[in-house]
């Protein structure tokens, strides 16, 4: 069929997007406390990163420096401890204070195993996407486009890799083949339980590095079980006939160009987007 002729070509990894060094550096002191948490409490740690980053603002909100909470945790009737009174909600809401931030972690892990998130835990843990819906429908915050913001943190800094760790000794099934499909005039293979750019290049005789490009990610990147992993270069546009696409909660510009087809960083441009956009729910895109 040709598609071992294919030519290497340079795409933009979403790895290689500028970085909040903020950002960065809040990752680098707490990645450690949110692996332990994830080991101790099976909350994936792509989630608590993401969520710790968001709700303090990288350590840098007020609430974060003065009390600790780098969550949002509220006081509710149940809670006994230190109090601190913040605008938000409304111009004089209870927030939960700590003495230092491993309280606030230990504190979060605690919030989330209440019943009223109890469906989250039958998720996969690195199906960091089906986390950050599910805590939104859950009532988590109410921000409406809270898990899509989640899914842009973990993927711009790659906090899925996170999730990994720990999952070493966890039995996996490696298929023996592939069956190979055709859509939007391109080739590709639908992901496995348990499944990665490795093994899918194992089975197709691809290199990890030109899979890796072809779908614009890094060669560690999750896959979930019906993942499209592309066997070519995208297109810079859909084709016809799909011309425009409703954000749905739970997807991500990468999520999106895969279903079309499409690169990613053509979909921004088509959209006049900078990196920093994140697709909220209702937001009308241009394919093409």
């Amino acid at each position: 069929m040709g598609v071992y002729c294919l030519l290497w070509v340079i795409s933009v990894s979403l790895s290689a997007q500028k970085r909040n060094p903020d950002y960065v550096e809040y990752i680098r002191v707490y990645k450690g406390l949110a692996v332990n948490h994830m080991i101790r409490y099976k909350i994936p740690a792509s989630i608590t990163l993401a969520q710790g980053l968001l709700e303090s603002g990288a350590g840098k909100g007020n609430l974060a420096r003065d009390d600790n909470n780098h969550f949002g945790i509220k006081c509710h009737s149940d809670w006994k401890g230190k109090r601190v009174y913040r605008a938000d909600d409304k111009p004089n809401d209870c927030f939960r204070s700590y003495n230092k931030v491993e309280d606030s972690y230990e504190d979060h892990s605690l919030f989330l195993l209440r019943p009223r998130y109890a469906r989250l835990f039958d998720l996969d843990i690195r199906d960091y996407a089906a986390w950050a819906g599910g805590l939104q429908h859950c009532g988590y915050a109410t921000d409406k486009y809270y898990a899509n913001k989640l899914i842009k943190l973990i993927e711009d800094y790659e906090l899925y890799r996170y999730d990994a760790q720990g999952q070493s000794n966890r039995p996996v099934s490696v298929p023996l083949r592939r069956s190979i499909y055709t859509d939007h005039g391109l080739l590709y293979v639908l992901a496995e339980t348990n499944d990665s750019y490795a093994r899918i290049a194992g089975d197709t005789g691809f290199k990890v590095s030109h899979l890796a490009k072809w779908n614009e990610a890094p060669e560690d990147f999750p896959l979930r079980p019906g993942d499209i992993v592309y066997l070519e270069k995208k297109h810079k546009k859909a084709v016809k006939p799909y011309f425009e696409h409703i954000v749905r909660v739970g997807e991500s510009m990468h999520s999106i160009s895969q279903q079309y087809g499409m690169q990613v960083k053509r979909l921004y441009k088509l959209n006049k987007k900078d990196f920093d956009y994140v697709p909220e729910e209702g937001n009308v895109l241009r394919l093409r």
